[in-house]
């Protein structure tokens, strides 16, 4: 009986040493959610080729087409080789308060076995790049149909380390805006209030287009523009959805909400058109979708559908006043309303995620010991300081581009179209 005793009191503490020493918080790999965020890599980069060069190219005339699908494509391929070589790093790293390290430049440490969470790190690093990839190239709308093309890489590679990089590390980095407990979901401060606050920036030194305000040509193709939408509506699954880097509730909730604003601020954008000039217009319709998207992204995560459906209506009326503001009341030529659209969609949706997280609304709740004006005032520090830094940066990086390569094409290249006066050919022979 006493060897039984011995014996089982040596398995004890055999067991209780290997719970010891293996630690507690070690994750193995999940498959469901490995494949979940692999599907929505390809839904996000989906969404800039060819969704989003597709949407501005029918904005613009057709000798300028080619052009815009020049500019995303491209961005895109540079944007790939900027994360991988150092933007990663600056964004992921662990570093200080306010950039990542230089650690995991080239991906160094990132092996096959490489965790981050529960998904492989090489899977999160893809969907992390695609996130890259669209910001820039969202920033295009603002500039079309006037800008050098050497300048537009310039400024976008620029762009990425200085600004996205280092916004993206204060979020969800580990920086000190997520220390502080700001909710973005998905990027309304990362993407979209970034991008909308350095496209204003960009338009204010280049100067508006020939005929700006009254006598700009319609779009080309408003059919195109639709088929790019529809794209970016069904990538947008996996821009929100995704960020919850899990196949789980919270990503069922996040698609749910997504896919309520898109619609509702479609609806208000178009009734408003309708009642105001008589007439919807698909151009319209499809504006109105994307300001619901970029509403929701920040809050997409932390609100239930009540919360989806008021977002979504708030995302269409502010929207679309925001147009109209920035055209008539500042005079700025942002060409495909970048910050109106995106730039006040994230910061509304960003602001909004304060009080619509709220159990009352059908929310996931506020963190403990926070109260919805406390988050409120939180998010407007994230808000304040993102569109701060975008500006500043953004206003250095122009400077520096226009002085090397300048900004603007000449009035001889405008008027022959960006198409053949930078790369030589056309879209439509006739």
């Amino acid at each position: 009986m006493s060897r039984i005793l011995h014996g089982a009191g040596a398995l004890m503490l055999a067991s209780v040493f290997l719970l010891v020493s293996e630690p507690a918080h070690a994750q193995e790999l999940n498959g469901a959610n490995t494949a979940w965020i692999l599907t929505s890599t390809a839904l996000v980069l989906f969404m800039t080729l060819p969704g989003l060069a597709l949407f501005y190219g029918g904005l613009v005339q057709a000798k300028n087409v080619l052009s815009v699908l020049m500019q995303c494509f491209a961005i895109a391929c540079m944007a790939s080789i900027l994360w991988f070589a150092v933007v990663y790093s600056l964004a992921f790293d662990e570093g200080s308060a306010y950039v990542g390290g230089l650690g995991k430049m080239f991906m160094s440490g990132v092996s096959f076995d490489s965790l981050s969470g529960d998904i492989p790190e090489s899977v999160f690093f893809m969907f992390q790049m695609t996130f890259a990839i669209i910001t820039p190239a969202l920033i295009v709308g603002a500039y079309v149909e006037r800008i050098k093309f050497s300048s537009v890489m310039m400024i976008s590679a620029l762009w990425l380390i200085f600004v996205y990089g280092p916004v993206c590390h204060w979020v969800w980095g580990g920086g000190w805006l997520s220390e502080m407990g700001v909710m973005d979901f998905a990027g309304g401060l990362v993407v979209h209030a970034t991008a909308g606050t350095s496209a204003l920036v960009i338009v204010k030194f280049l100067g508006t287009r020939q005929g700006f305000p009254t006598h700009l040509q319609p779009p080309h193709s408003p059919g195109m523009t639709m088929i790019g939408a529809a794209m970016l509506w069904v990538g947008w699954f996996g821009f929100n959805a995704g960020s919850a880097l899990a196949a789980d509730g919270g990503a069922g909730m996040a698609m749910a909400v997504t896919h309520i604003s898109a619609a509702t601020a479609s609806l208000v954008w178009v009734l408003i058109e309708w009642v105001k000039f008589g007439k919807p217009s698909l151009v319209g319709i499809v504006t109105g979708m994307v300001a619901g998207l970029a509403t929701i992204t920040p809050a997409s995560g932390f609100v239930g559908p009540i919360g989806g459906f008021c977002i979504g209506l708030l995302g269409g009326f502010v929207c679309y006043w925001a147009v109209g503001f920035v055209k008539d009341k500042w005079k700025l030529d942002d060409s495909l309303d970048v910050f109106a659209v995106h730039g006040v969609g994230g910061i509304l949706g960003t602001l909004a995620a304060a009080i619509f997280v709220a159990d009352t609304f059908g929310g996931a709740g506020l963190a403990d010991g926070m109260t919805m004006s406390s988050q409120l005032g939180i998010q407007a520090i994230g808000v304040a300081s993102t569109v701060a830094w975008s500006a500043f940066a953004t206003i250095i990086i122009v400077l520096i581009t226009k002085a090397i390569l300048g900004l603007r094409t000449s009035e001889d290249e405008m008027a022959e179209g960006l198409d053949l006066s930078y790369h030589g050919e056309r879209d439509y022979n006739f």
